[in-house]
């Protein structure tokens, strides 16, 4: 909805501004320099991708229409899942969350908590990590430098879209440059041609860098932008589950623990204190 907004309000100011200064719209309409501009950045994206790139990055163009995942009511809900079974841990041994791990589809603690439960990927990163606490073969240190090993990689692999987004933003102006160019060119061999056509035809080829330098700072870079903070995000939730369960491992109660991994979070979506054990009685 905000990607939406924003461009409405970054084509209104431009456009807006150009007629309240009584530009002639009918030159702005190029669509041979539109054709050229991104026909030549599409084909230069998909010469620098790699299919699992180019894969990733039009699988998460879509979800950048809706607003982020990563809420109050989500990190409550998933310490609210930490909290349980480093609860029942503390209780009955390790061993009792053996099942929990296994089958989290079918584990009540899990399936509690069903937007956590849903996301694969948060769900494979805590059990694994809780079969390697149940297996006892690995002191805290050795599991922390295999957590950030894994959030490292994760963030990573998943920044490799907005990397490639803001790389073809950087690459459009110079596409525009190239439209312009061929413009000109295409003028300077109607140089016999009279005045007025001839200013049609350098405006027009100008046209190839205005559009050139619009689309990359006005749509393309804004959307690296915001998939780079859609992965700070899903980060920040894997940092906090590192840090609680590394804070039980260390023999901190399952309370303490997940405050612990509350501190990690971004202020706007942390919850407070009281609010994080309200909710936890709650759950239980």
């Amino acid at each position: 909805m905000f990607v939406i907004l924003g461009y409405v309000l970054v084509l209104g100011a431009v456009f807006g501004g150009y007629a309240m200064e009584h530009g002639d719209f009918a030159v702005l309409i190029q669509p041979i320099e539109l054709m050229t501009i991104g026909g030549a950045a599409l084909g230069a994206f998909i010469t620098a991708n790699s299919t699992k790139v180019l894969g990733a990055t039009f699988k998460s163009l879509p979800k950048l229409l809706g607003g982020s995942k990563y809420t109050k009511e989500r990190y409550l809900a998933l310490m609210a899942l930490l909290y349980d079974i480093l609860t029942k841990i503390r209780k009955e041994g390790m061993m009792a969350v053996e099942n929990d791990i296994e089958e989290p589809e079918k584990s009540p603690l899990f399936q509690k908590h069903p937007a956590i439960a849903s996301d694969h990927h948060l769900v494979e990163f805590i059990t694994d990590y809780l079969r390697m606490m149940v297996s006892g073969n690995m002191n805290p240190f050795e599991i922390e430098s295999l957590m950030e090993q894994e959030i490292d990689t994760h963030h990573h692999e998943a920044m490799q879209p907005s990397i490639s987004l803001q790389k073809a933003a950087d690459g459009l102006p110079a596409f525009g440059i190239v439209a312009a160019v061929m413009g000109v060119v295409r003028t300077m061999a109607s140089v016999g041609k009279p005045p007025a056509i001839l200013g049609e035809m350098i405006a027009a080829a100008l046209v190839g860098t205005f559009l050139g330098i619009l689309l990359s700072y006005g749509f393309i870079g804004p959307l690296a932008a915001l998939l780079e903070q859609k992965v700070d995000e899903s980060t920040k939730e894997l940092n906090c589950v590192k840090t609680t369960l590394l804070a039980n491992l260390q023999g901190y109660a399952p309370a303490l623990a997940v405050e612990f991994g509350r501190k990690t979070l971004y202020s706007t979506e942390r919850p407070n204190f009281l609010e994080l054990e309200k909710h936890v009685k709650q759950k239980r």
